[in-house]
């Protein structure tokens, strides 16, 4: 064979390593954690604040998974008080498994949430909540069996 064809060859096979390259590349599909980052992170000093106002509340927030669901009780403070918020299961790896939930409270501030509601995976529970005069905020980790 001569040198020709040997450079004929190695320009073939660059080209087509390059085509498969950029075909690969166009047809990777890619998530953002939200589809207005800059915006939320402009705000995340309310975040940081309402996250320290929680960590004094006299309990933690609890979210356990039994049989019959999902149990949120948030503290005692939180007791008698119309309670808005919204939760939001955030899966990092799949965002059609992501559920935004608001808050429906009874007067122990306790909330149940029904069985099958989520896909079995790994979830970032993000709580945010108003009791009317101050926000709060509360992240944990759920695995969903």
């Amino acid at each position: 064979m001569s040198w020709g064809n040997k450079l004929l060859i190695t320009f073939v096979v660059f080209g087509s390593g390059m085509i498969f390259l950029v075909y690969r590349c166009m047809h990777t599909e890619f998530e953002l954690v939200d589809k207005d980052y800059y915006k939320n992170e402009l705000a995340y000093q309310q975040v940081i604040d309402a996250t320290n106002r929680t960590a004094k509340l006299s309990a933690n927030v609890t979210l356990t998974q039994t049989d019959n669901g999902l149990q949120l009780q948030l503290p005692p403070e939180m007791k008698g008080h119309a309670i808005k918020g919204e939760v939001w299961f955030y899966c990092a790896y799949d965002s059609r498994k992501d559920k935004r939930i608001s808050l429906d409270l009874n007067n122990d501030a306790f909330q149940q949430f029904s069985p099958g509601m989520l896909s079995p995976g790994n979830y970032l529970a993000k709580l945010g909540w108003s009791n009317g005069s101050e926000e709060y905020y509360y992240e944990t980790p759920l695995t969903i069996h």
